[in-house]
């Protein structure tokens, strides 16, 4: 069962021998539709790369010099997408290189790139396997599959490049022609690194966004240290709901002096409600006595939500939402590793009466981008499509997290457009730690999106022409105006 399966890169696509970087890959095996799609990809392949949304650390970009350490880290360690795998096979996360709360980290580089090779068999038939083989092919020029016995050779290979000027974070972020780089971060994050490359000789467009969940999160036991943090920076003691909202608008304001196009927020369920600035300095006051409630805490976010809307229509953030996934589900897990390690589950979730009261407010205020997020696919054509379809802030994100795949972006696509039409969509984003990974998913995307786009000629739903201009769209241009990039 657990074969070798370093093969010479090759498989079989109708009768034909198909190697990991042929340029007809993962379109439809219909002669006709196929030829379309190539056409359309064709048009927008060499198109640089808008990523608004990732998870990279800016500090990879902090000066010529800085090199990623090894094959591990560059394509193991940072990735719960990888590890998650491994370790639902059994595989303990000390055995990958995964730091523990306290630093512990047991498992040498190349060990943790052994076991990821003997075991890469398992990420067959995911997203996870497409993105890799194309960084090894297009990236090292690897067109093979990892394996137990070629493992030792795969990790000198791709360290001896690693090494190089040529493989620098700095030459890959124009090797790969990325245009922006949005980074996730904290609110309380000093933004020192986007500070030194925004004064540096190296120009480039890696902008962060505002993140304030911590200092919504009142039962989480760093709650109080957040916001001793933001207390810090804000020169002042946040004692009070009013104090703390004007920290959290001096934040925005720092994050958009940097270049910030938009703030994220990441909640199990997307409730929003109208609830009194007297009844929430009354929540503040018991979170900070240590009394509050769970009621309080879903209160206390609902009114967040709001206030956020509010402060993105002052201040022209992007106000982007990610709903419908219980956090750190394994407790013990948690408790050693700390949060993203791969066990954040989804969970249905309603957008229609959750954000009624928001969208009643601000759905309809002039230059107010929403852009919506779910892991419940029942949500696309249910309440989604329809919301975007009406309110003229809200824009649907692209396929997040376990639904960034071939067939979840097909099913993104079929659930969405009927109603909401292409240009209410967002484009695509990476979401992603694995900086290598990024011109993977966004080819892959423009490969689907062509595909999808193809079978819609094909069937006359749609001119080559209006599909030509869709793909470019879809690519590169939603994107771009989603989040105000342009400028």
């Amino acid at each position: 069962m657990h074969k070798n399966l370093a093969d010479d890169g090759w498989f079989i696509i109708n009768g034909m021998e198909k190697s990991y970087s042929d340029p007809e890959r993962y379109f439809s095996c219909e002669p006709g539709i196929r030829k379309i799609a190539m056409e359309l990809y064709e048009g927008i392949r060499h198109l640089g790369i808008i990523s608004p949304h990732s998870h990279v650390d800016p500090a990879l970009f902090s000066s010529p010099e800085r090199r990623f350490g090894n094959p591990a880290e560059l394509f193991i360690i940072p990735d719960h997408y990888v590890f998650r795998m491994l370790y639902s096979q059994g595989i303990p996360l000390e055995a990958l290189g995964v730091a523990t709360l306290k630093g512990e980290v047991t498992a040498e580089p190349r060990e943790v790139w052994q076991t990821f090779c003997a075991h890469y068999y398992l990420f067959a038939g995911t997203p996870t396997s497409l993105w890799i083989q194309d960084e090894l092919a297009a990236v090292f020029g690897i067109n093979e599959q990892p394996c137990a016995e070629n493992a030792g050779r795969l990790y000198d290979r791709i360290s001896e490049a690693l090494a190089s000027a040529e493989y620098s974070p700095r030459a890959l972020f124009d090797r790969f022609k990325i245009e922006v780089l949005c980074t996730t971060d904290s609110a309380t994050d000093a933004l020192s690194a986007h500070q030194s490359l925004k004064q540096g000789p190296w120009q480039r467009r890696i902008l962060p966004t505002f993140r304030p969940d911590t200092l919504f999160k009142l039962p989480s036991p760093g709650w109080k240290n957040a916001l001793a943090k933001l207390g810090s920076l804000y020169g002042k003691e946040i004692s009070s709901y009013k104090v703390f909202l004007e920290a959290i608008e001096e934040r925005r304001a720092f994050f958009k002096a940097m270049g910030a196009k938009a703030c994220d927020h990441g909640v199990l369920n997307p409730f929003t409600e109208n609830i009194s600035t007297e009844a929430m300095e009354k929540i503040f006051q018991r979170a900070l006595a240590g009394t509050a409630s769970n009621e309080d805490y879903a209160n206390f976010s609902a009114q967040m939500l709001m206030e956020m809307a509010r402060m993105s229509c002052e201040d022209g953030l992007v106000m982007q939402l990610h709903a419908g996934s219980l956090r750190n589900h394994n407790q013990a897990l948690y408790e050693r590793f700390g949060a993203d390690m791969g066990a954040d589950i989804p969970v249905s979730a309603e957008f229609t009466r959750n954000l009624r009261p928001l969208l009643q407010r601000y759905g309809s205020t002039a230059g107010f981008r929403l852009v919506l997020f779910t892991l419940d696919e029942s949500a696309y054509s249910r309440e989604l499509a329809p919301l975007a379809g009406h309110y003229p802030a809200v824009k649907l994100g692209p396929p997040w997290w376990f639904l960034d795949s071939p067939k979840g972006m097909e099913r993104y696509l079929d659930a969405t457009v009927e109603t909401a039409g292409f240009y209410n969509l967002a484009g695509f984003n990476d979401d992603t730690r694995g900086f290598c990974s990024i011109p993977a998913r966004h080819d892959l995307w423009r490969r689907i999106s062509c595909n999808w786009l193809a079978k819609q000629v094909s069937r006359q739903f749609l001119g080559l022409s209006s599909a030509k201009e869709i793909a470019r769209e879809l690519a590169y241009g939603l994107a771009l105006q989603t989040y105000g990039l342009s400028s």
